[in-house]
């Protein structure tokens, strides 16, 4: 068993990353609780033992089920419960579970402790892991949420082996952007180390700027165009997965990186190869608006002073405010080039 610790002073807990994580939920439970709330979804077919007694708390499917009216309806079946700060949520599941019951627990009696037993890829390399818990709005994605740290995280390797294959795809999205957060080479790494390089490097980033003050955001690499994706898509009819679009955030951020001349051809190559050695996508989704992205993207939580991106450069990934429109809508006529390129 890998052991990745999040060193945060008093809010400091560990991600155990391997075969079999989820049956060490015993051992990590925060000391004298007397009550869980499980919270997952019917289509996890996971189960744990919080080794007190439980309650299990269902969610719905897919991002639909990550909004308010989820985290009102499990606030209130806990009440009901009477779950109180001397019990706590044990999450299992993906992205949407984690985020949710995250920011549930964040709320609930001003917070309560949360264990997170992350059953997707997704969730093992980034969602379950630095205490950012969300939900959408219709407005836009993860716009409503709170900084709220897990009390320990579970990474079982093993639940990856039943993963539906879009699913497991969806999380190759999230490994492809730490590729260029400095973990080269995780393709040819077996399963356990490569999650637990990426937990490695989100751990430290999360370690050195908690609450998303400046070095934090890198780890959103390719997430700005991503997130305006996910909203749009319901609007032309699109069925893209997180890490679907992730992978085409990161070719669309290395292509306004070049036309900023912060990169050259080769970095957006690489950036490119990276994505398609993972069998990802990168190209815009058929019918995909340009304008209508742009305004999603100027509603990113990173745009402070216009519109704002996660970029490529000479130091690395760095934050770049102020970004023009123009060029911006230039680079996503650029990545139809790449697609002709590709082809």
């Amino acid at each position: 068993m890998i052991r990745v610790p999040v060193t945060l002073g008093a809010r400091s807990y560990e991600v155990l990353v391997g075969p079999g994580a989820r049956h060490r939920l015993l051992e990590v439970m925060p000391t004298g609780v007397a009550r869980a709330a499980v919270v997952t979804q019917a289509a996890v077919d996971v189960a744990v033992d919080p080794g007190v007694e439980w309650k299990t708390f269902l969610i719905g499917q897919g991002e639909r089920a990550k909004c308010l009216a989820t985290v009102e309806e499990l606030c209130r079946g806990f009440a009901r419960w009477g779950l109180t700060r001397a019990d706590a949520i044990v999450a299992v599941g993906g992205g949407v579970v984690t985020d949710v019951a995250g920011f549930a627990a964040s709320a609930y009696h001003r917070g309560v402790p949360v264990v997170h037993v992350a059953t997707t890829l997704l969730a093992q390399v980034d969602a379950a892991i630095g205490g950012k818990t969300a939900v959408n709005l219709p407005e836009g994605k993860n716009l409503v949420g709170a900084f709220w740290q897990p009390a320990a995280v579970l990474c079982d390797t093993e639940v990856l082996e039943s993963l539906p294959p879009e699913e497991y795809q969806s999380g190759l999205g999230e490994l492809a952007k730490y590729a260029f957060l400095g973990a080269e080479g995780l393709a040819d790494l077996p399963l356990a180390e490569r999650v637990a390089r990426c937990v490695e490097i989100k751990a430290a980033v999360v370690a050195a700027d908690e609450q998303e003050a400046g070095q934090r955001a890198v780890l959103n690499y390719g997430h700005t165009l991503a997130h305006a994706l996910e909203t749009h898509a319901s609007d032309i009819g699109a069925d893209l997965r997180h890490g679907e679009a992730v992978a085409i955030g990161l070719v669309f951020a290395a292509l306004l990186a070049r036309r900023l001349g912060r990169i050259d051809d080769e970095r957006v190559e690489d950036h490119r190869r990276v994505v398609t050695r993972y069998g990802l996508p990168a190209e815009l989704p058929a019918g995909a608006d340009a304008s209508r992205l742009i305004d999603l993207m100027a509603r990113d939580k990173k745009a402070t002073t216009g519109l704002t991106f996660v970029l490529d450069g000479v130091r690395g990934v760095e934050v770049v405010r102020g970004v023009e429109r123009s060029d911006v809508r230039a680079a996503l006529a650029d990545m139809d080039t790449v697609g002709e390129e590709a082809r």
